[in-house]
């Protein structure tokens, strides 16, 4: 039974503040590339791992959250693209290819694998399935055409837009023929928006004094639909923003994850007067609708009419600064690890 090196990245410890790439550390420990047999379980070399914001919350101590704490002294675990090198699950054989949770780690052992996906459709990048076909895409999918009911000619609003279910959020508001606004965190990152995904506009968070006036300025009638990513004054500033009977899709709070007390949310008052319904979701709402989504987005990316951008950092060792990279917006795009070109 041939034995590998196998790379590991574990949480030292439970993180307070802003994480830093020293609250992570690479092992080097050896597996065996073979599953039992009677054991269900599949054995998985990974090609990709996906950074998330989400995942920030998980490396502290929580109780009663959606999703358990990472494990200090354990690996990270994540979404992740990888082929499967051994398997006992019926569903599952030698080479498939599978997108799903997996271990930051060059080989991982799933004990549940029907939470994994089989890909079928390898002529787009195999990347892809961290990103735009993958929990970020069904995110984007769920939250806005399931939870927001879009309708032509409405108005939407989307922060972090250049993020990896942003761009996506904005790019499939403009196929229903809406007027797109995104905000971001650089000049570069506006000009993205603009030019490679179609928003109408866009600005930087960070040059504007009054959130709300800027607001006002790209929304003088109101905002439709908001598609939330980052809480705290942003959100403050879109409720006195909203339209009447206006739908706000809590998709992340990633202004709030590295704070120790989170900040209040000042103009609720707003759901009452202008008669807002604001609903938090998570993507796993929406995995039945997987295929449906799949059907839908797959010729609008081989046709160009939806595009994506990833920021992809090479070998696992580096995978602590590409995920502290997200909470300072070093990103551009999709931030994901290439772990494996096999």
């Amino acid at each position: 039974m041939e034995e590998v090196s196998n790379k590991q990245i574990l949480l030292k410890n439970y993180v307070n503040g802003f994480p830093k790439e020293s609250d992570m550390e690479l092992r080097i420990s050896t597996i065996k590339l073979k599953v039992q047999e009677d054991s269900n379980t599949v054995l998985l070399k990974n090609l990709y791992l996906s950074c998330d914001p989400y995942m920030r919350p998980r490396m502290k101590k929580t109780e009663g959250s959606y999703t358990d704490s990472f494990t200090p002294g354990s690996p990270i675990v994540g979404f992740g693209v990888a082929k499967v090198v051994d398997s006992a699950h019926p569903k599952f054989k030698k080479d498939d290819l599978v997108w799903g949770i997996t271990g930051w780690e060059e080989y991982s052992i799933i004990k549940a694998p029907e939470s994994l996906f089989k890909i079928h459709n390898t002529d787009v990048p195999l990347s892809y399935y961290t990103g735009i076909l993958g929990m970020p895409g069904i995110t984007a999918y769920g939250g806005f055409y399931e939870l927001c009911s879009p309708k032509k000619g409405e108005t939407v609003y989307v922060s972090a837009a250049s993020g990896a279910v942003g761009q996506l959020v904005g790019q499939f508001a403009k196929l229903v023929g809406c007027y797109v606004v995104g905000s971001a965190g650089s000049k570069e990152k506006v000009e993205l928006l603009k030019n490679k995904f179609g928003f109408d506009e866009a600005f930087n968070y960070k040059e504007e004094q009054d959130l709300s006036a800027a607001l006002k300025r790209y929304f003088p009638d109101g905002i439709d639909i908001y598609f939330e990513n980052v809480g705290g004054k942003m959100l403050d500033a879109v409720l006195l923003n909203m339209r009447l009977h206006g739908r706000i899709a809590v998709c992340g709070f990633i202004s709030q994850y590295n704070l120790e007390q989170s900040e209040g949310v000042h103009n609720l008052f707003c759901l009452i007067s202008k008669r807002l319904r604001m609903q938090g979701f998570l993507a796993v709402d929406y995995f039945p609708l997987y295929q449906k989504f799949v059907e839908m987005v797959t010729p609008h990316i081989k046709e160009g009419k939806v595009k994506y951008v990833e920021d992809i950092t090479e070998g696992i060792e580096s995978a602590p600064g590409a995920l502290v990279g997200l909470f300072s917006g070093r990103n551009v795009g999709k931030q994901l690890v290439l772990v494996s070109r096999e």
